[in-house]
């Protein structure tokens, strides 16, 4: 039935953002044609939360890692440009980079099971 989840990411430089995806997080890619490239996600999870009316419906994008302290101090010597403190939430250990010409998107080492492996 569902074979696969495709994100977007709304920017105002896609070029620039691309070029992130591809060239400092290495992400594999196709052409999709006139350079627009579709990037392999990391293995993924989906996780449903509450929320006010507001903000019913909205999405969120966080990247997970292994070793959030090793994943920042490899991105900083990439260039990165890390957009707030590393904290503690009971769920895992967060911070949120910026995407060049996209803005904002979460990195944490979770604490919680991972469901991304499961069959």
């Amino acid at each position: 039935m569902i074979t696969g989840a495709h994100t977007i990411i709304h920017a105002t430089d896609p070029d620039r953002a691309r070029a992130f995806f591809r060239d400092v997080l290495g992400l594999p890619n196709v052409d999709a044609g006139n350079g627009w490239l579709i990037f392999r996600s990391p293995p993924a999870e989906l996780a449903v939360h509450p929320a006010a009316e507001s903000d019913s419906g909205r999405l969120d994008l966080y990247l997970m890692c292994d070793d959030l302290t090793a994943t920042v101090a490899e991105l900083t010597a990439k260039g990165v440009e890390f957009t707030g403190d590393t904290t503690e939430a009971g769920w895992g250990t967060v911070t949120a980079l910026r995407v060049p010409g996209a803005g904002e998107i979460g990195l944490y080492q979770p604490h919680h099971p991972i469901a991304h492996g499961l069959d």
